[in-house]
């Protein structure tokens, strides 16, 4: 059983330490200061500025329609609030693949208009020339392999991925390329549980897992998925721990109640 350590800062260094102790990593989404500012203060690890905010804010269907300028500002929203948790902000699709100089710009305009602490980027040997160049510039990086929301036109579904001998030998080769290339760490996202054991083994930086096993150092879940807030997505991998899509339903109607009936404002709600 793991020890738990209470880090006031948590930092890339802090990461890999509590790799190193057998100390897994708690990371959750957040998009805006008030979320941020309560996970945040319930102890949360790593807060991921998710291009899942495509979805869960602005109701696309996919990941790929959100700009860095969406992200500069949630990020920004997020880092407001935050002063223990890591922050990593995902670059959007278009701002880094096949360019290495725009992945460039695009992680600088994020770490100096948010104040964010990291950038996340999906894919492996195909990217590595951009993850290098933003290395080179100070800028710690995130690792994605496995499942890719952005590549999901080229996949075409969201099953899992690396259930075939050559894919899953591809992903640990590219976790060994992101590792080689200076990655402080890598989420692995819906592949096969031992296959997600194994690249945790195998590389001496930390894996995030989302839909990846209990066997890499940490876990990784969308904010609005666990609280319930959003119920259409129902992956294996997801455990809710609340239900506020009813309750949040339920005030909303206490309230038009009170109002219609001008039980609210009463007597004392009123100046």
């Amino acid at each position: 059983m793991s020890k738990k350590t209470i880090y006031p800062k948590i930092t890339t260094h802090v990461l890999q330490e509590m790799k190193l102790k057998g100390e897994k990593i708690a990371m959750l989404t957040a998009y805006d200061y008030s979320m941020a500012g309560l996970i945040d203060e319930a102890g949360i690890d790593v807060i991921l500025v998710g291009d899942s905010a495509s979805n869960v804010m602005a109701g696309n269907k996919t990941t790929v329609p959100i700009t860095l300028n969406e992200m500069i500002y949630h990020a920004s929203s997020v880092m407001n609030a935050v002063s223990r948790a890591l922050v990593v902000v995902d670059l959007p699709f278009g701002t880094y693949q096949g360019d290495s100089l725009e992945a460039l710009h695009s992680a600088i305009r994020i770490m100096k208009e948010s104040g964010a602490n990291a950038v996340k980027m999906e894919g492996g040997k195909e990217i590595v020339q951009s993850v290098k160049r933003i290395l080179s510039a100070g800028i710690p990086v995130l690792g994605h392999l496995g499942l890719t929301p952005q590549s999901i036109h080229k996949f075409g579904t969201y099953v899992v991925r690396a259930t075939e001998e050559k894919e899953a030998e591809k992903l640990i080769k590219d976790a060994h390329i992101l590792e080689e290339a200076g990655c402080f760490g890598i989420v692995l996202e819906k592949i096969p549980a031992e296959l997600g054991t194994k690249v945790t083994q195998e590389i001496k930086i930390p894996t995030i897992g989302i839909g990846a096993g209990n066997g890499t150092d940490g876990q990784v879940l969308v904010i609005h998925d666990m609280l319930g807030i959003t119920q259409k997505f129902s992956p294996r991998f997801l455990r809710r721990y609340h239900n506020l899509s009813e309750e949040i339903k339920g005030s909303v109607q206490s309230y038009i109640t009170d109002v219609k009936s001008s039980d609210f404002p009463n007597d004392r709600e009123q100046y």
